[in-house]
């Protein structure tokens, strides 16, 4: 959000920050998107709405609806999101806008008997903006002259419209962000560029690096790389690209060849088609299964090379909004690519390029590196190129867990206990699945480094605080490998007992640190009130008195821990 609107909101190179989806639009049923949303108010309050609550005191300028409804209220018409909680309680004076066409699909929901019925409630709600909806242009004059809609809910979104245009500076000039020497000036500039390859470098996340078999040689070594991903100039772009150029992005090919002396030293076989057909907007998309040509000569590649290089993964418009998947296994011949590669050098390195975690048991068991690269924009190939070659150590973490089977879903590291969570007594009944463990293949908050980290002497300021006390956290992070590498130092709470369940664990803080080979740092955080509170089953935001447990370490399973007590 702030570096959307940075810090003088009439600048030109400022965005309106839009925080969406509002709300639970994540929590749809089956996992299939703009399903229902049945959620419990704790659930709303505790898990939903914090991050909405910060992007709103961060002081965001707009909010958009979800297409979901909650307890069968759609988002768009839903006052006690709108009115109640983000206008009423947290006093936001920004705009509300709709997705698209969200008011106008009341009536789809069977809510709203027409257009001017779904205005009525979309505007009584707080939807300020009508976004390709065609409701509020045609009916609010006649609803307001009719009596079913008080004159003053349609001058306060008004209100809040122009006033973002106002803060926005597009009173004093409406074309400042319409500048075609500026855009020609700006848009794909070295500076820019350089920007989205540190972005996107940052982003990689290194899940497995057995034998260190990563970072790779620039001379003297042999490489294959293989796959139809690692060629695409334009799956990096991902699905929600704007006004990206088609097959403007650096391919992992170019990024690699252009990172080493000798590129004749890189050899490339493409392996099987991906997909089948032309059109990336049909749905689903047509994955090959059966033309298998391309998996003999890659296999054939491989058996010599020092190191194989597989790109694997999701084609871009195989992920995002309105792509959701019942397998979230590698699609069309990649698993049979994958082993048959396996089975003939066990020097492999697979980059994964994707827009959501996927099921890799197997990879994970049975390849020695693997990066996740997500879909890293216009510089991606040169990125993963600095992370393969060891020109940038990775030091991403896991924005959400990894299942181990899709069964497991959903899966994340802030669940209950339940009250069987273990084996305690030796029988089958408790929490547990029978063909599988219940933790993911890989936590929240994950990732690996060319080198390592070692935490010790975790202090706290006092073993029991006050309620408007702060507790200070202090934590030893040294780097015991031999070349410099960043890490996020991450610091998780539980709750032992509450008025109502508390998560098993919660982060509450973290900090990426750098740190030379050898170099120790003393890494800080601070407690407060609101930090141990929750919505309780009162409806009150408030921290309860009782002990709790206290976790700082490299991702979410794994840390040093203590306890204090709020008194």
């Amino acid at each position: 959000m702030k570096g959307f609107q940075g810090d003088e909101l009439d600048a030109n190179n400022t965005i309106a920050a839009c925080v969406k989806h509002f709300a639970a639009y994540g929590f749809i049923e089956a996992g299939r998107e703009y399903n229902t949303v049945d959620i419990s108010e704790s659930t709303l309050r505790n898990v939903v709405l914090p991050p909405f609550k910060a992007a709103a005191d961060a002081g965001a300028l707009t909010f958009m609806n979800a297409f979901n409804e909650i307890g069968g209220t759609p988002a768009t018409a839903n006052v006690h999101l709108l009115r109640d909680i983000l206008k009423g309680e947290w006093n936001f004076d920004g705009l509300v806008v709709s997705d698209w066409n969200s008011i106008g699909e009341l009536l789809i929901h069977g809510v709203a008997a027409d257009k001017k019925d779904a205005a009525r409630l979309a505007i009584t709600a707080g939807s300020d903006m009508d976004m390709e909806g065609n409701c509020y242009v045609p009916n609010l004059k006649k609803l307001v002259e009719e009596g079913a809609v008080d004159v003053k809910l349609v001058d306060d979104a008004v209100r809040r419209v122009l006033r973002v245009k106002y803060l926005l500076g597009l009173f004093d000039d409406p074309y400042r962000y319409s500048d075609e020497s500026r855009e020609k000036t700006l848009i794909l500039s070295k500076e820019n560029l350089q920007a989205s390859r540190e972005a996107a470098k940052r982003s990689i996340v290194l899940l497995k690096n057995e034998g260190l078999l990563l970072p790779l040689k620039k001379d003297g070594q042999k490489i294959v790389l293989i796959g139809e991903l690692a060629a695409d100039k334009d799956v990096p772009l991902g699905s929600w690209r704007a006004k990206a150029i088609a097959g403007s992005a650096v391919s992992l090919l170019e990024g690699m060849k252009n990172a080493v002396s000798k590129p004749a030293n890189i050899t490339f076989a493409k392996g099987p088609v991906f997909i089948s057909g032309e059109s990336l907007f049909t749905v689903p998309l047509e994955f090959n299964t059966t033309d298998k040509i391309g998996i003999t000569e890659a296999v054939e590649l491989a058996k010599s090379a020092d190191v194989v290089v597989l790109a694997l993964g999701e084609n871009c418009f195989q992920t995002g909004e309105g792509r959701s998947q019942t397998d979230i296994r590698l699609k069309g011949l990649q698993q049979e690519l994958l082993e048959a590669v396996c089975a003939v050098n066990k020097k492999v390195v697979v980059v994964l390029m994707n827009g959501r975690p996927l099921e890799i048991s197997w990879m994970a068991q049975n390849v020695p590196s693997i990066l996740e690269v997500w879909h890293l924009g216009s510089e991606a190939g040169n990125a993963i190129a600095d992370v393969l070659f060891g020109d940038f150590n990775p030091a991403g973490k896991l924005p959400a867990s990894f299942p181990r089977s899709v069964g497991q879903v959903p899966i994340y590291y802030n669940h209950k206990s339940t009250g069987r969570p273990t084996n305690g007594e030796g029988n089958v009944f408790w929490s547990h699945y029978t063909d599988a463990p219940n933790t993911p293949l890989f936590p929240f908050g994950y990732g690996l480094s060319y080198t390592t980290f070692d935490y010790s002497d975790l202090k706290i300021s006092s073993n029991t605080i006050s309620k408007g006390e702060k507790l200070q956290v202090s934590v030893t992070v040294k780097n015991t490998g031999k070349v410099a590498g960043e890490e996020v130092v991450q610091l998780y709470i539980r709750d032992l007992v509450g008025s109502i369940t508390r998560p098993v664990k919660e982060l509450k803080g973290f900090e990426k640190i750098s740190l030379k080979s050898g170099e120790s740092k003393v890494v800080s955080f601070t407690l407060d009130e609101n930090d141990l509170a929750f919505w309780g089953s009162d409806n009150k935001f408030k921290a309860e008195p009782g002990d709790f447990k206290l976790w700082v370490g490299t991702n979410s399973a794994e840390g040093l821990e203590t306890s204090f007590k709020l008194r």
